[in-house]
């Protein structure tokens, strides 16, 4: 499957984006599909992830209740509806696809090119 991600941009503090993960394939509903991000000098770490039919969805404890995400299996695409941002929350986002769900980054075989987020203070 193939991955690409979009809906990064430059926001303020408080602000919201919406990120995209458009995928190619047919297999795309068996997939879990999570969101890591990046910063710069910092490890990928994990954001939200969500199961292959949405039942069952993980939150890094840094963005529960302010992160959503939600899939569209017939569009094959998901996203991460990102509310009252900080400037923490800067970073490179990244969508990828997993066999299972979880929140390692070793666990999910297949990438998207990240799209940048930065937050102004």
């Amino acid at each position: 499957v193939q991955l690409q991600a979009s809906g990064g941009g430059l926001v303020q503090a408080g602000g919201s984006l919406r990120l995209s993960c458009a995928a190619s394939g047919r297999m795309f509903s068996s997939y879990v599909m999570g969101w890591f991000r990046q910063a710069p000098g910092k490890e990928r770490e994990f954001v939200a992830a969500i199961s292959s039919r949405g039942r069952t969805i993980l939150f890094a404890d840094s963005v529960k209740g302010r992160f959503s995400i939600a899939r569209d299996n017939a569009q094959n695409t998901v996203n991460l509806e990102m509310n009252s941002l900080k400037p923490e929350d800067t970073a490179v986002y990244y969508c990828a696809a997993a066999s299972f769900l979880g929140r390692r980054s070793t666990n999910y075989d297949y990438w998207g090119r990240g799209t940048q987020v930065t937050v102004s203070s």
